[in-house]
């Protein structure tokens, strides 16, 4: 019963982990009419904006993006780029996403703007904001965003234009940067995974005192040189570098980048950017995605949890810590180690899988390229382990 509610917990772990990295659309109120709005009601400079255009009429609409679609800040007209006006044709019930990415310079400046729409002689406003960044925000891009921004444009520069190979360099050398901490980090865990055994008897002996528990495994973690810290310290080390790199790729192509771009990458043209890498468009999801690509990340995901796991195996014993006063028997206050081991091995390739086919393609290759790095640590890590 108990390894069914483990199960379980797990399943829901995962069903709502998926779900929160799952991007969801926003709804839009179905109305008789075209309806208009921005994608967001507040931007920071630089701004990539986005009037959504939708068509919920019976008929097509014709809309030129200088001559009826006029935008207004502080009771001034900003004029757009000549190569920005066109003509929309919109068809019934389609919804277009007019996109001023190309145009950030002219939102540079931090205040209220008006979008004024005329249809069919009627005047559509919609409003939103320019804002400063915050300084935590403002130091996230100075040192973290712009500096991997620019190394990502500088490889694809050097590898002929190749989103791929780009992506396939900068993991190498995130994961270089990155060699000491994770090398403490998978040494800690396997070498807690050794003293397993002294744990328990520690938490055998000492059932009725939850202090003395602690100060012993304490003295242990000293005593065997064990950090179980190392793995959260790692965790808020590769977190932002994760972030910068997803939303770097996520927007690679977006014109509104170039505010980033250092002085001698001036030249450096965005749409030249080749994103097929092997047949693959790294910037979509497609079938081909999810039988290859996803097949091999979750097989690569499975060989390294399986390194990580091989040797000194944990039995399937309940681990006591105290008892209760009302309760007449002692109870586990962790998770079965089996399970946990079962999750790791079976259950992360499956939601590897399941990320890669959600998401752009690019993600899985980062991630079989980071995991085929680590799987090679982790051999030299059970090596040293052995010794």
């Amino acid at each position: 019963m108990k390894k069914l509610i483990d199960f379980l917990i797990i399943f829901l772990l995962s069903f709502l982990i998926i779900n929160l990295f799952t991007k969801k659309e926003n709804t839009i109120v179905q109305e008789k009419k075209v309806s208009f709005e921005v994608s967001s009601q507040s931007y920071n400079i630089p701004a990539s904006i986005i009037l959504k255009i939708k068509n919920n009429t019976s008929s097509w609409i014709i809309l030129n993006t200088c001559r009826d679609i006029i935008i207004n800040s502080s009771w001034e007209n900003i004029k757009v780029s000549d190569k920005f006006c066109k003509d929309l044709n919109i068809k019934s019930s389609e919804t277009f996403n007019l996109k001023y990415s190309s145009e950030y310079e002219k939102f540079k400046k931090t205040w209220d703007y008006n979008f004024k729409i005329n249809l069919d002689n009627k005047e559509t406003i919609v409003s939103f904001k320019i804002e400063n960044k915050w300084t935590i925000s403002k130091i996230f891009s100075a040192f973290f965003y712009q500096p991997v921004y620019n190394l990502v444009v500088f490889l694809i520069k050097v590898f002929w234009m190749s989103l791929g190979w780009g992506i396939i360099v900068v993991t190498i050398i995130i994961k270089l940067v990155l060699l000491w901490p994770q090398h403490k980090m998978m040494v800690s865990q396997k070498k807690l995974q050794n003293i397993q055994p002294k744990i328990k008897k520690i938490q055998e002996e000492n059932k009725w005192n939850q202090q003395a528990i602690w100060l012993k495994l304490m003295e242990l973690y000293k005593e065997e040189k064990v950090n179980p810290m190392w793995s959260c310290w790692f965790m808020l080390i590769q977190m932002p570098i994760l972030i910068v790199i997803y939303n770097i790729i996520l927007s690679i192509k977006d014109p509104s980048n170039y505010y980033y771009i250092y002085s001698f990458f001036w030249n450096f043209d965005l749409d030249k950017i080749n994103n097929l890498f092997f047949w693959v468009d790294l910037l979509w999801t497609w079938w081909i995605t999810w039988i290859i690509l996803g097949l091999f990340v979750a097989i690569v995901q499975f060989i390294q949890v399986k390194l990580s796991l091989s040797a000194n195996k944990i039995k399937n014993e309940n681990l006591i810590l105290e008892k209760k006063p009302w309760e007449s028997s002692y109870n586990s206050m962790m998770p079965d180690p089996e399970i946990m081991n079962k999750f790791m091995l079976y259950w992360m390739p499956t939601m590897v899988w399941v990320f890669t086919y959600s998401l752009m393609a690019w993600v899985g290759m980062y991630w079989a390229m980071s995991t085929i790095f680590m799987i090679f640590q982790q051999l030299i890590v059970n090596k040293i382990i052995k010794k």
